[in-house]
């Protein structure tokens, strides 16, 4: 981003920018003998949060406890949201912010725990169980949807097929009560169920990055304490944006003009990369995520380890609100489910990071670049490739946050304390 200004040539042309600029002065005053890192640390540190520009209102938006989770996948998909609070319905009108929110309702959070409802019934086989289900008899239906393909029993019957239960799967679960009458606020507590851990305005932009980063958080709601209410709420893709308007700026430069391979990116090698085949039901990648607490994952060519796409846990909003999707296939594939997403989105005109393909980049790009992909995509992660297109490892919006900023030691103290821990492989 090159700064923008008014005809007086001050001016910078976003909120953004201006917030770098603030950045800009404050590292030009630090003491020379600190790192670049220890002077970021120390401008961020003096920095409010509430000086972070506001998200769209769709972006700021509330899930209350008595929502169905179908309902809450609506909502999160329609305004192409992650993650949002849960109010309390019983709250009274004067609870305080910390009666008033009783969590964060992440989409990952849904379909890891409808996914897990599905398993905790194994051994029955899906043709079996599915066909002789009524739609509101749902457990042992998912249940062997779910398990069905890896049963033995299924593999000696069908040793070629990749999979048939995928499309009856979800079709089964989109028209069961189960889906429509379980409450938001019935999974509280439960497998990627965040708590309500708020900053308020006073509280700096360093603990902000850190709790993005190190702390694994999606997005940090930031509080009003007098209107005991949510005033902003801050993501990773709004951080990154942030820095992409950061562009020119000195203190950016200092630090994005590295190469990935100098900063120690990306983190994720190719041997670590949970990954699925393209001949492979797309179940079989979600469960994988759920599994290895992952939120996204690249589909490779069979035989091989060339990416042909990514398939990220927020996709499975289309087989939950997009029924045409999988109502022509029995059997799909992950390789199907990108083609069938990609002539959906075409249709109805929607714009999406999946109809520009795989996004890759090369370990000697510089950290600059890679953030430009990241923002101007709008995606949440990107794969590094070799010269052949083999993948070599991922960096994810996390990764390179925690390369800006590091914790001093001691600096939460007590700031956890009653907080419940988010798990500790927590990826997505």
């Amino acid at each position: 981003m090159d700064m923008d200004a008014d005809q007086g040539g001050e001016t910078p042309r976003s909120p953004e920018a201006k917030l770098g600029m603030q950045v800009e002065d404050l590292w030009d005053i630090q003491k020379p003998q600190l790192s670049p890192t220890e002077k970021l640390n120390a401008c961020f540190e003096s920095i409010p949060v509430s000086a972070f520009p506001p998200a769209p209102s769709s972006q700021v938006t509330e899930i209350s406890s008595d929502s169905s989770l179908a309902e809450a996948v609506k909502l999160l998909a329609r305004n192409k949201i992650l993650s949002a609070p849960v109010v309390d319905c019983k709250a009274p009108e004067d609870a305080s912010w910390i009666d008033r929110y009783i969590g964060i309702a992440e989409f990952a959070g849904i379909v890891v725990w409808i996914l897990h409802q599905s398993e905790k019934m194994e051994g029955g086989d899906f043709f079996d169980l599915a066909m002789n289900n009524s739609d509101n008899d749902f457990g042992p239906a998912v249940a062997a949807a779910s398990n069905g393909m890896s049963s033995p029993r299924f593999k000696s019957i069908h040793p070629d097929s990749p999979t048939a239960t995928c499309g009856k799967f979800f079709e089964i679960l989109t028209s069961s009560d189960f889906y429509k009458e379980t409450k938001v606020g019935d999974i509280s507590g439960s497998f990627r169920w965040a708590p309500f851990l708020a900053l308020q305005k006073s509280n700096s932009f360093l603990t902000m990055l850190l709790l993005l980063s190190k702390y694994r958080m999606k997005s940090v709601p930031v509080v009003d304490l007098g209107e005991a209410k949510i005033d902003n709420i801050i993501t990773q893709s709004a951080v990154i944006h942030m820095l992409e308007e950061c562009s020119g700026l000195h203190w950016f430069e200092s630090w994005g003009s590295k190469k990935l391979f100098e900063l120690g990116l990306p983190l994720i090698k190719s041997s670590q990369i949970i990954k699925v085949c393209e001949d492979e039901p797309v179940l079989q990648a979600f469960k994988l995520m759920r599994q290895k607490g992952v939120g996204g994952l690249p589909v490779v060519q069979s035989g091989g380890n060339k990416a042909i796409g990514n398939i990220s846990i927020r996709d499975i909003q289309f087989l939950l609100v997009a029924p045409e999707i999988y109502n022509e296939y029995r059997s799909i594939t992950a390789k199907n489910f990108l083609t069938a997403i990609r002539r959906y989105l075409e249709e109805h005109q929607k714009e999406s990071p999946l109809l520009s393909g795989m996004v890759t980049c090369r370990r000697d790009e510089t950290l600059k670049e890679v953030i430009v992909k990241l923002d101007s995509m709008k995606i949440h992660r990107i794969y590094v490739v070799d010269e052949t297109g083999d993948l070599e490892g991922v960096i994810t919006l996390r990764d390179i946050i925690s390369k800006l900023v590091h914790e001093p030691r001691g600096y939460f103290g007590d700031f956890f304390d009653g907080v419940l821990p988010l798990p500790a492989n927590s990826r997505v």
